[in-house]
């Protein structure tokens, strides 16, 4: 039976403490370094050679997709009543809103080294050491909306700009394409620094520390922030039901893409399972 995916901003406090512990309960078990691993894995960049799944290709949706549920199913193992909630960033658009309160993700880092001290996350108490990283920092850092330099999240109009493509990803199929719903949400533009990030992406730099680069998921908003993703993706499919995924068959001979991105009836590494097997999640879950 299909459970459903809350807004963070409705949990009750007896569900936010159940979705924290869980997590904290799968950290201190190893599993959920595992999770971390698998994304800098593949974390691939398009001007890598190489397969791409994850990041900067058509599979970008699914493969996030896949990737939520396993962690939701280790969480259900923990707790079969909790399921991933998802931050509506269109709408809790400050440091101060939900997520970041103390019950349940903490906030801002501090400003000499942007560790995280408030919350069930904060390095002091003991919870949250971060294991696998591409530093040798250990304890979870963030930078909410760049003090420095400060940034906005994402608009609902931003948003409606990704959604009302109805095309879902055109050749190359990679980090450069202009038109397209994927790379419109996934927000590779073009030029240099913050007018070049849009959507997803610029929501992991206005978060700042550790959600910036391959290990973003250390940081334990990379789950509600892709959930929310997700149901942007769900949102679009129901706006455009004669669209699928693409492409529909492997890039052909000669083309440089051949290779390195998923087509809709492949394997998507690392697990045994398609873009078109993820295109319809409802008999998992639903958004509520």
């Amino acid at each position: 039976m299909a459970y459903t995916r809350k807004d963070v901003s409705t949990l009750t406090g007896s569900e936010r403490r159940r979705f924290v512990d869980a997590l904290l309960r799968l950290k201190r078990r190893g599993e959920y370094d595992e999770f971390v691993r698998t994304h800098i894995e593949y974390y691939v960049a398009d001007g890598e050679d190489g397969l791409r799944t994850a990041h900067m290709a058509p599979s970008f949706l699914p493969w996030h997709r896949q990737f939520l549920l396993e962690l939701e199913r280790a969480l259900q193992r923990v707790d079969p009543s909790v399921t991933v909630p998802y931050w509506d960033w269109t709408r809790d658009r400050t440091a101060r809103s939900v997520p970041w309160t103390k019950d349940l993700l903490g906030g801002t880092g501090r400003r000499s080294d942007r560790q995280v001290t408030t919350g069930p996350f904060a390095y002091a108490e003991g919870n949250w050491t971060i294991n696998e990283n591409v530093s040798d920092v250990k304890f979870l850092t963030r930078d909410l909306g760049r003090s420095r330099d400060p940034i906005e999240l994402p608009t609902r109009g931003d948003v409606e700009w990704a959604l009302k493509d109805p095309v879902y990803d055109v050749a190359p199929w990679d980090s450069t394409v202009g038109k397209g719903f994927r790379n419109k949400l996934e927000g590779w533009g073009a030029g240099r620094g913050s007018v070049s990030w849009r959507n997803h992406n610029r929501v992991h730099r206005w978060v700042g520390g550790a959600m910036v680069g391959g290990a973003s998921a250390n940081d334990p908003v990379f789950w509600l922030h892709h959930a929310f993703v997700d149901l942007l993706w769900s949102r679009w499919q129901r706006r455009h039901r004669e669209h699928r995924y693409l492409p529909a068959r492997p890039p052909g001979r000669g083309d440089r893409q051949r290779g390195r991105v998923v087509a809709r009836h492949e394997a998507l590494p690392p697990w045994d399972v398609t873009p078109d097997q993820l295109e319809d999640h409802g008999r998992f879950y639903r958004y509520g």
